[in-house]
């Protein structure tokens, strides 16, 4: 599958890890329609690790759903997400096992995907555990891949290698629509900081057809699920959120969204920063000098520009940013209109620079427009 924009969804892994069921993926399907998820561009529901049972079929030698979470099957399961307007999502592994121990798709990968195909997915996440080390990684992705592609159904490819192999180098040759390059992300302002900016150097290469996954969305946890740690507050929330959408990468939300607060599904769904996100060039960030924080701009299709001042420091600083880095020098007659992307004012006409305070952990985020003064 080839995707034109970033996917948006929601993952099971950060709050259920292996505590899923058949009622608790219904209920959340509910939850993304019902909750406005679904009408805002959130259309996969996947299911992670520790869905099957511990042994393949005796007979078929198909990875078979465990019959306590999922008595009614994964066809049922299917049916249901799809009956509300949703796209389905399975998980794997190009290991002999997955990251859990459950059965691994090495040298059953055709086999495999059409399974898949006959349980209704539409989106495969594709782990990396227990690969064997003499085996090359970047042919096990080419090898699902083709088998995805003949199975008879439409399936996007979530390679997930967490960033091995300088997996940016040649992820695209193999058919994934997108590929995680980081580890696994946690409930902390630390994990997700670290995480983006390990890979400002590497937007550039994520685009349509392959978007960099920089891992699922703790937005909105509050240090509760399967990947809590210190938890963040709702201004920290913020900040990954912004990040995420102005990176251009996957929206795949991570708290329970059958428990979502106000505060976390009014930014979750703010359309100005799902417009950065889901822009229709999918242009990779910069990043460019200033003073007081880190300043990111992305060009927008229209002309447009969005802007992010964020500041990773643990005290309230004064973020500058001077225009003359994004190549609109002072001796112009041209200025900036700025919209606050969190609120959708305006905020009048900036000539030459920004600069404004922020608070720790926190960011600004604008999209702009040159205008004549």
């Amino acid at each position: 599958m080839f995707p034109k924009k970033p996917p948006m969804g929601f993952n099971t892994w950060n709050t259920f890890g292996p505590d899923i069921d058949d009622k608790t993926i219904r209920e959340t399907a509910d939850a993304m329609v019902d909750k406005g998820l679904l009408k805002a561009g959130y259309e996969y529901l996947v299911i992670d690790d520790c869905w099957s049972e511990r042994k393949r079929d005796p007979e078929t030698d198909k990875i078979i759903p465990d019959k306590i979470k999922f008595p009614n099957g994964m066809r049922s399961v299917s049916d249901y997400v799809h009956s509300k307007g949703l796209k389905f999502g399975m998980y794997s592994c190009a290991g002999v096992l997955t990251c859990a121990g459950y059965p691994g798709s090495f040298d059953h990968e055709f086999l495999d995907a059409k399974t898949f195909a006959e349980y209704g997915a539409d989106f495969l996440k594709y782990d990396y555990c227990f690969k064997p080390g003499d085996v090359n990684g970047t042919l096990l992705y080419r090898r699902i891949s083709m088998a995805l592609q003949n199975c008879g159904r439409d399936i996007l490819l979530s390679a997930c290698n967490w960033g091995a192999d300088n997996v940016h180098d040649w992820i695209r040759s193999t058919g994934s629509g997108m590929y995680r390059s980081t580890g696994d992300i946690n409930d902390s302002f630390k994990s997700f900081r670290d995480i983006f900016l390990s890979q400002v150097g590497n937007f550039k290469y994520s685009g349509p057809g392959c978007f960099n996954d920089i891992d699922m969305l703790t937005v909105g946890m509050h240090n509760k699920g399967n990947v809590a740690a210190s938890g963040c507050t709702d201004t920290e929330y913020r900040t990954e959120f912004a990040l995420w959408c102005m990176a251009g990468v996957p929206l795949m939300l991570g708290c329970d969204l059958r428990e979502i607060d106000d505060t976390t599904l009014k930014l979750v769904t703010n359309p100005y920063l799902l417009r950065i996100n889901q822009d229709e060039e999918c242009r990779p960030i910069f990043q460019v000098r200033g003073e007081g924080g880190n300043i990111y701009v992305r060009i927008l299709s229209g002309g447009e520009l969005a802007i992010m001042l964020v500041n990773f420091a643990d005290r309230k600083y004064p973020v500058f940013f001077p225009f003359e880095h994004i190549g609109l020098p002072t001796s112009v007659k041209k200025g900036l209109a700025l919209k606050n992307a969190f609120t959708g004012e305006d905020e009048g006409v900036e000539k030459e620079y920004i600069r404004t305070p922020v608070d720790a952990h926190d960011c600004a985020v604008y999209i702009a427009k040159v205008v004549d003064l």
